[in-house]
């Protein structure tokens, strides 16, 4: 990938290990329509950009204050 990094492109793998998830949680999360659906490459392959990433953290963070509070 070396040189991309200024178009700040991540794959499903990328964007779970930072969000602390499997990558499988996120497709849960996609299916059920929790989160939106992340657009796709030529190949069909999930792309995700910084502010998906943002979006899936805050997602991530929101379970963690619902069951905080329950």
């Amino acid at each position: 990938m070396g040189g991309n990094s200024g178009n700040n492109k991540m794959t499903i793998t990328q964007v779970a290990k930072k969000v602390g998830v499997a990558t499988k949680t996120i497709m849960r999360w996609e299916h059920s329509g929790k989160v939106n659906l992340p657009r796709r490459d030529w190949r069909g392959w999930r792309v995700y950009y910084k502010e998906d990433l943002e979006k899936l953290r805050e997602f991530h963070e929101s379970l963690y204050y619902l069951d905080e509070t329950v």
